[in-house]
């Protein structure tokens, strides 16, 4: 008896700094990032010629899929319109339309049509946070997939961007892309 006593004693110790971790931690957030240089204005970085490449890994870290993509933006009349072409090395190819408006100094809005709602974008500093639902084919079928990208620029023709991607709060898989503008 005092041993199970002890155990549910344990357990509800440990179940309390679980929880309390999950409340207090503090995620990075973009006005962490507030006077940082180089900045990045995503209306800039992306107008033009942009080419990409990346690596998908799964929730344990292995790689599972790579690929390469060529860009092209255009901003105009406060919104820039980004054109994606992807080659995975698989050979799948995939090609995606962002329509991304500034909403003022620091605050984005944008859509795509595998994007579900409106994905809101923060920039401050060096750092570009861009959150979104995004729907992926799987298994003959669309899954909703939450995005939480971060861009950070690290000269005038290098960006780096790492997304956790996440499914019912659970993380499923990450993105790692290497941006080098022409």
């Amino acid at each position: 008896m005092k041993i199970n006593k002890f155990i549910s004693s344990l357990l509800l110790i440990v179940l309390i700094v679980l929880i309390t971790n999950l409340i207090i931690k503090k995620n990075m957030i973009p006005e962490d990032f507030k006077g940082t240089e180089p900045a990045i204005k995503i209306e800039e970085y992306f107008n033009g010629q942009v080419k990409a490449w990346g690596l998908l890994q799964n929730r344990s870290g292995k790689v599972i899929r790579q690929f390469k993509a060529d860009m092209f933006g255009r901003f105009e009349e406060g919104i820039l319109t980004l054109e994606e072409d992807f080659y995975w090395t698989d050979g799948e190819k995939q090609k995606r339309t962002w329509k991304i408006e500034k909403l003022d100094e620091n605050n984005y809005k944008g859509s795509a049509p595998d994007v579900v709602g409106n994905a809101k974008g923060y920039q401050y500093g060096s750092a570009f946070k861009f959150e979104y639902d995004l729907l992926i084919p799987f298994k003959s079928k669309n899954i909703k997939v939450t995005f939480d990208d971060w861009i950070f620029k690290q000269d005038e023709k290098v960006a780096i961007n790492r997304a956790k991607l996440t499914k019912f709060g659970f993380k499923v898989g990450e993105l790692t892309v290497f941006f080098l503008k022409n």
